[in-house]
């Protein structure tokens, strides 16, 4: 094929290959950035009680979303920081969760992000948040179909065909998983820092909005519930961590 007949990039593809050089920099920015603009919220339309729901709402999205990524990573695991911080893949993977979404992991980040907005509560920090982060995704899903579309071409385009991008078809999951053992202790090694992180964004959001929107004595009583857990989730971590290095816990 002459280079003519090259299919070339367009801006959004470009946009994608940026956030996904520099994604790692780039989501906590944005993350930051909100959050020092906007402090978290005690109530919604002011309505304190509806500000529990969406808090328990909150817990429940992040948690579907670390389901989500446990699933994919305990089937059929990929490694998505590509070569050289560019776009990269040896294989196209279709089994596991893969087989019923495309970007099942961007899916679960997704979920984790859009609970961690909400549990903030500010309604620019919830609209903002995730739209921001779903239009980054979205560049980053059309740099990596951009890349595996030239290289894998048609059994890449047939796998398109079949499978959604984003929303998963759960009724080929048992096909696709047909096979498969799901390996936990991979779960554990390869994604307890994601679980952390949620679980500690989560806890000082709330700590937070305590101490901004309540009366000391309440911020007092969160802090006697909230930093025993804090320090249990970097105590956990922290040993997972070890456990690693010393080869006690692998994949």
């Amino acid at each position: 094929m002459s280079d003519s007949a090259t299919p070339q990039k367009n801006a959004w593809i470009r946009v994608g290959d940026f956030f996904f050089r520099y994604r790692n920099a780039a989501f906590p920015v944005v993350l930051l950035g909100l959050f020092l603009a906007f402090q978290p919220a005690g109530s919604y339309f002011g309505e304190v009680s509806l500000e529990h729901w969406t808090d328990g709402l909150a817990v429940a999205i992040t948690l579907v979303g670390l389901v989500v990524r446990a699933a994919v990573i305990g089937f059929a695991y990929i490694k998505r920081g590509g070569l050289n911080k560019r776009v990269y893949a040896d294989g196209l993977v279709t089994g596991g969760i893969f087989g019923v979404c495309r970007n099942p992991l961007y899916l679960g980040n997704m979920l984790i992000y859009a609970g961690v907005f909400l549990m903030h509560g500010h309604p620019v920090v919830v609209a903002l948040g995730i739209i921001s982060y779903f239009l980054i995704y979205q560049s980053i899903i059309a740099a990596e179909e951009f890349f595996l579309r030239g290289k894998f071409g048609q059994a890449y385009a047939d796998y398109c065909r079949a499978v959604p991008r984003w929303l998963p078809g759960l009724s080929g999951l048992k096909e696709s998983t047909r096979g498969m053992t799901f390996n936990f202790r991979r779960v554990l090694v390869k994604d307890y820092t994601t679980v952390a992180n949620a679980a500690m964004a989560l806890l000082l959001l709330k700590l937070l909005e305590t101490y901004h929107n309540e009366p000391r004595i309440n911020f007092d009583q969160a802090l006697t519930v909230i930093l025993p857990v804090v320090a249990l989730v970097l105590a956990t971590t922290g040993f997972i961590a070890l456990a690693k290095r010393r080869k006690w816990l692998h994949a």
